[in-house]
């Protein structure tokens, strides 16, 4: 095990020690690894080193899965760092910034789902004469694909 200068903490860990520290699964790591979120370089015994600014992209990672941001979105802000950079104070700042509007929209979208459901909660369909949810013909059909009383319209 590689050890950083004065120290004594190692400069790389193994799969095993990312995943305790970590808190996730060695299925995960892997998974993620595949998808270029994390890296990885192979020791002679052909065993996954990571760096240890791995730990705080895989918490990255977790705390914006947390709040409902894609892969394909972290994926993305992550490629605005280097490979093997960890995000730091500035970074977080900026990724998540440019995910408050998203995440805006969703909370906007879950009020209005809470508020409009609570008619149909457990109703099974018998008031659909009155259910402020359905679309009889179709006439929403022009505003587009989805259940458009509960989309939240973009501004």
């Amino acid at each position: 095990m590689n050890q950083a200068p004065g120290h004594g903490l190692p400069t790389t860990l193994s799969v095993g020690e990312v995943a305790r520290r970590s808190g996730v699964a060695v299925s995960t790591l892997h998974f993620y690894e595949a998808k270029g979120l994390i890296h990885s370089e192979r020791s002679v015994g052909n065993q996954r080193r990571y760096g240890r600014a791995v730990l705080r992209r895989v918490s990255f990672i977790r705390v914006a899965q947390r709040v409902g941001i894609s892969l394909a979105d972290i994926a993305a802000a992550l490629g605005t760092l280097p490979g093997t950079a960890a995000p730091g104070r500035e970074d977080w700042a900026r990724l998540s910034a440019a995910w408050r509007e998203e995440l805006d929209e969703r909370m906007a979208q879950l009020k209005k789902l809470r508020d409009t459901l609570d008619d149909c909660i457990g109703c099974g369909c018998l008031s659909i004469d009155r259910c402020r949810l359905r679309n009889p013909h179709d006439k929403l059909a022009h505003e587009g694909a989805g259940p458009r009383r509960l989309l939240v319209k973009k501004r």
